[in-house]
């Protein structure tokens, strides 16, 4: 697997997280550690991209989350384009 940045990790979890998910599907589906997974699950909770679901024991994408993700995926589709063009 390629490098990727933490932006492009942030966007994996929130994805993953979109609707709810466990902790363990977060993981599977962003292809993390599971000390990574705490580290980022931390800080998107504090920064209000994701909030975690006392009763169902699951995380959710919160709409702060979902825009984070939209402008995310955004970008990715401009700077791809923009590659395909320069190619």
């Amino acid at each position: 697997m390629k490098y990727r940045s933490r932006t492009e990790i942030v966007g994996n979890i929130l994805d993953a997280a979109n609707g709810r998910a466990t902790k363990t599907k977060i993981m599977y589906k962003a292809f993390l550690s599971y000390a990574q997974l705490k580290e980022y699950l931390s800080i998107l909770t504090e920064n209000n991209l994701i909030e975690y679901l006392d009763g169902t024991q699951t995380f959710k994408t919160t709409e702060k989350g979902l825009n984070y993700l939209k402008m995310h995926n955004e970008i990715e589709e401009l700077l791809q384009t923009t590659t395909v063009k320069n190619d």
